[in-house]
């Protein structure tokens, strides 16, 4: 897809149906109760914002994401977006999109052109997540915060689009089955609200693609 039919896809009205927008969608135990309570305001959410950062190469557009280091305390080791909590000092998600991604990448916003937002993301940690859509202006280089990034890689947004790669798996969770969705690439093994957002972002270009 090139960044054209992006921008018009997130610009085209969407059903505004709480399906696969959250870590409830894939029925993690206990949690639909409490991620439908989150979204109709009965109990609130953390807010925090993520980059979906695209980037145009020669073999069309490619996604770029980041590995997390191994001794965090939290989700140590996981691929993500850049991103995390809104901070005070942010006017709106859009800047706290942007001002993670400088200082876990080291991508200045400069190069970053803002197209658009998907659905929120609600997480069973409590946290509604708004992922934002921008354009990154190549070439450009990454500085990865030692301390929070292993890695930043990219990987093809053809090969995200395709159903046969996005996994439905399923995991036993204290004595419960977990499902929750996985996007193997190559080495990277991207699941869980990473792959959840991508699955919506794959459902919101497809369904804009079948209006036109």
């Amino acid at each position: 897809m090139t960044p054209a039919e992006i921008i018009a896809a997130l610009r085209a009205p969407r059903d505004n149906i709480l399906t696969r927008r959250g870590d409830h969608a894939v029925d993690f135990p206990g949690s639909q109760s409490r991620a439908r309570a989150f979204a109709e305001g009965e109990l609130i959410a953390r807010p925090a914002a993520v980059l979906v950062p695209l980037v145009p190469r020669d073999d069309g557009l490619h996604v770029i994401l980041t590995r997390r280091t191994d001794h965090l305390n939290d989700h140590a080791g996981q691929i993500s977006f850049p991103g995390g909590r809104q901070e005070t000092q942010d006017q709106n998600l859009e800047e706290t999109a942007l001002r993670e991604t400088e200082e876990e990448i080291g991508l200045h916003r400069s190069q970053i052109e803002l197209i658009g937002r998907l659905d929120d993301y609600y997480t069973v940690t409590g946290y509604q997540v708004t992922p934002v859509v921008g354009i990154v202006t190549p070439p450009f280089d990454v500085r990865p915060d030692p301390h929070e990034v292993a890695e930043v890689f990219e990987v093809p947004l053809r090969f995200i689009l395709e159903p046969g790669n996005q996994k439905l798996q399923t995991v036993m969770f204290e004595g419960l089955k977990r499902r929750y969705f996985a996007i193997p690439y190559r080495e990277y093994y991207i699941w869980g609200a990473t792959a959840g957002m991508l699955v919506n972002f794959s459902e919101v270009l497809k369904t804009s693609c079948c209006k036109r």
